[in-house]
């Protein structure tokens, strides 16, 4: 995989298409979300901590799934409102371990943490399709007649109405609210605080679901965008529908919706990730009209990244 240079890629824009009905695409997605009740179900969960209240969190997305999340709020009975995050975990993977949100709720944070359907956690992914999944949700409905029955669509959906249900808590302030995650959570926090624009602080690590025709020209083969090039192989080896599959695409690639984010980010990629690009990165960063800073690991890829968790506590401590 040959890579830019840095300041080729603080330049680089992108080669995958946005459809050209997108934006009407995204406002009727938006319009079904708005009629979706913020309606949730609370039950106790079995950790529990002396810092904080946690809780197993159900409500129904868009479709009817029900999707669950993580919600920790601290233990504080003086009536005031306080921050929030929400938080956003990598492919196939869940909303992870109780513990580093009870560490942001010792900080004062209100977290709920989603489980994206039909991955690791306990969300439910009830979306009926055409066509084929292969090994994973990027092509999940990409053969089938409505746009409107990609995965991410539904997962990207989610993550907006996430939100919108941790700032409607009687504990929470609307206009504090931050969103994080890493890789697959890295782009579902773009797409989250591109969708609701009342996301203050997004912070975005080494965001996966971007650019998708440059990930498949750097011939990855060993990652998440590999069943791109899979469904190429075993459904349209000659390519003869490849400005169709990625103009499909271009629907649920998070630079396309980048230019909508209003609120404060600090991205944060690693230059030799080979699991997530870093010119797929740079295409949504670049497009980021909203104030923002880069942080670079220049030594580092997809991979544990020192001082990360430290800077992102204290980025979303401006809230």
């Amino acid at each position: 995989m040959n890579e830019r240079s840095l300041p080729q890629l603080q330049t680089y824009k992108g080669i995958s298409p946005k459809p050209a009905d997108f934006d009407q695409y995204w406002e009727r997605a938006l319009y079904e979300l708005d009629a979706q009740p913020l309606d949730y179900e609370l039950v106790p969960a079995e950790f529990t901590s002396e810092l904080a209240e946690c809780f197993h969190l159900y409500f129904r997305g868009v479709g009817g799934a029900r999707v669950h999340c993580k919600y920790v709020r601290p233990k504080k009975a003086d009536g005031e409102k306080g921050p929030g995050v929400v938080m956003f975990h990598g492919y196939s993977c869940d909303s992870g371990d109780w513990l580093e949100k009870v560490a942001y709720a010792a900080h004062g944070f209100s977290v709920l943490a989603m489980d994206c359907r039909g991955q690791g956690g306990l969300s439910e992914d009830n979306l009926t399709v055409q066509g084929t999944t292969i090994r994973g949700h990027i092509i999940r409905g990409i053969d089938d007649p409505d746009p409107d029955n990609l995965y991410y669509r539904n997962v990207f959906l989610d993550t907006a109405q996430t939100a919108r249900i941790l700032m409607a808590m009687q504990e929470v302030d609307p206009a504090r609210v931050g969103a994080s995650g890493l890789s697959q959570g890295g782009g579902l926090t773009v797409a989250c605080a591109s969708l609701e624009p009342r996301i203050a602080v997004a912070v975005p690590v080494y965001p996966f679901l971007s650019d998708y025709k440059r990930a498949w020209e750097a011939n990855i083969t060993t990652s998440a965008y590999e069943e791109i090039n899979y469904y190429f192989r075993f459904f349209d080896p000659h390519h003869l529908r490849e400005d169709e599959i990625f103009n499909r695409l271009g629907y649920i690639d998070i630079q396309n919706l980048a230019d909508r984010i209003q609120g404060k980010v600090l991205w944060v990629t690693g230059l030799v990730d080979t699991i997530c690009p870093p010119s797929t990165q740079f295409a949504t960063y670049n497009k980021i009209t909203a104030p923002k800073d880069l942080m670079v690991y220049h030594e580092y890829g997809h991979e544990y990244l020192p001082y990360l968790a430290d800077r992102m506590l204290q980025m979303f401590m401006t809230l």
